[in-house]
């Protein structure tokens, strides 16, 4: 079972949103969206949760497509939008009883789902009291209530403590086990912590679709290195493993391998050998981070 994304296009007037956007994400996969302000993710969401009609191209969960069939497709998500628009003056468990008469589902399963969230202890206060934190909880268990096989969570941990964020990355690990997830979020580190794919969206197109496993398997490591002398580039080809050379101002340099192995030692004995004093070394990985830069700048 899967949701299939099929050359999706949509227009608003003359701006074009997304253009001609394709994927597919498999039962029991986590899949992070990521992209710049305006790169077409809110749009895209929409249209996953049948909200928004697509301007060309079909989208289908489970073999239902959103245009042909779209209270069934519906029925099938559970959407936790970036704005958590809940009822302030509702007590949380009233909320999410309200929530089962909207999905004509058993009121009893809200019993269940305060205690899959955390909200055991909050569960009695009145929404508007809940800390900002607890109020995500509050829209995670109504997208989850109806037990969707598809979820769509756009920024889900914002305004989490780091206690409260462990939690909710625990959760969607075990939801991501079992459902679709598909997990949109500015935060990087949350996207390596808790995805097993990435889908980079850039002015409305798919500019990356990849595994983390093996996006971390093609890291390359980088030392930024500063000596107190002005030395040619090809020296450095004497050091194993060197990808790339890149002077960054004067006597720095930009040096890239093709390893995980820490070549730092491998640079000062370049520099012993060459008589050459570092005054600064840096190492760090090229990571999500720097590829989502590369992308989308």
């Amino acid at each position: 079972m899967s949701v299939k994304v099929s050359n999706i296009s949509k227009v608003y007037k003359e701006q074009r949103a997304l253009n001609d956007v394709s994927f597919e994400i498999q039962q029991g996969e986590i899949v992070g969206l990521l992209g710049p302000n305006g790169a077409g993710k809110s749009t895209l969401m929409k249209i996953l949760t049948g909200y928004l009609l697509p301007s060309s191209g079909d989208l289908t969960v489970f073999e239902s497509s959103v245009i042909n069939t779209p209270i069934e497709v519906q029925k099938e998500i559970g959407y936790l939008p970036e704005h958590n628009p809940l009822y302030d003056d509702m007590y949380v468990r009233e909320y999410l009883q309200f929530v089962c008469e909207l999905h004509k589902i058993s009121k009893k399963l809200v019993e269940k789902v305060i205690l899959k969230v955390g909200l055991q202890l909050e569960a009695h206060k009145k929404i508007h009291e809940l800390s900002k934190g607890y109020q995500q909880r509050v829209g995670l268990a109504a997208a989850i209530v109806h037990d969707p096989q598809v979820l769509v969570l756009d920024e889900p941990t914002t305004g989490l403590d780091p206690n409260q964020l462990l939690e909710i990355r625990s959760l969607i690990k075990e939801l991501g086990a079992e459902k679709i997830v598909l997990f949109s979020t500015h935060i990087l580190q949350e996207v390596e912590a808790v995805c097993e794919r990435v889908l980079v969206l850039k002015k409305g197109v798919i500019v990356a679709d990849e595994k983390l496993a093996d996006l971390k398997a093609q890291q390359v490591q980088i030392i930024e290195v500063g000596f107190d002398f002005q030395i040619e580039e090809r020296v450095f080809q004497s050091i194993p493993n060197i990808e790339s050379v890149l002077n960054v101002g004067q006597n720095n340099w930009e040096l890239s391998f093709s390893t995980q192995e820490d070549m730092r030692s491998e640079v000062f004995d370049f520099a012993t050998k060459n008589g050459l004093k570092i005054v600064q070394l840096n190492s760090k990985n090229k990571n999500l981070e720097s590829l989502f830069r590369e992308l989308t700048l």
